[in-house]
């Protein structure tokens, strides 16, 4: 059990990518639950950080199960193009997840290297972080979690059924970010050309 906690918990991240510290990690020191997951993209960072700037509801969405997110009433619908009017985001912006729910609030915002957000309740960090390598760009995306004063039953359920849940959401938007980066021409990178 061990060992598929475990795979789920870092689909796609190399043993490397899972142990390394990233801008963020601050911010949430010890949590219940920590996840790192990766996706190598054929794109150069500058393909990739317009569609993560515009994540989140009434933005560019999660680029994931749109229907499984508007079960829980979110609100998402994933862009297929860059939308020019939510490329400027800054530390301090608050990005609405659904009606109702803690925000995000952007914590680190170092262009085309990392985005971080942390929940305004303080119990939930996420984290991208973009590596350029031979390959591509390693798109890395970890997920600090915080359940203080959960019960027993709350963490067995918690274990078994939402952190799988999580990586097959967070696998598809991964893989979302993916396809969409690219479709854009890596040299002379256009959000205009974006979902042509």
């Amino acid at each position: 059990m061990r060992a598929v906690r475990r795979w789920y918990l870092t689909w796609g991240a190399t043993d490397v990518e899972a142990a390394r510290t990233m801008p963020g990690d601050e911010l949430l020191p010890r949590p219940d639950t920590l996840s790192t997951r990766a996706v190598t993209i054929d794109a150069p960072p500058s393909a990739i950080w317009p569609w993560l700037v515009q994540l989140g509801t009434g933005r560019g969405g999660a680029y994931t199960y749109d229907w499984i997110e508007n079960l829980f009433g979110l609100g998402m619908h994933s862009a297929d193009r860059i939308l020019p009017q939510f490329q400027q985001l800054a530390v301090g912006d608050v990005l609405p997840v659904g009606p109702g729910g803690p925000g995000m609030r952007v914590a680190v915002c170092d262009a085309e290297g990392t985005l971080a957000f942390r929940s305004e309740d303080g119990r939930w960090v996420w984290i991208f972080g973009l590596y350029p390598t031979a390959a591509g760009t390693r798109l890395v995306s970890r997920n600090r979690i915080s359940t203080p004063n959960a019960s027993r039953l709350a963490g067995a359920v918690s274990r078994i059924v939402m952190e799988p849940g999580s990586l097959v959401m967070e696998r598809k938007m991964l893989l979302g970010i993916k396809k969409r980066a690219e479709r854009v021409p890596s040299v002379g990178h256009s959000p205009e050309l974006a979902g042509r």
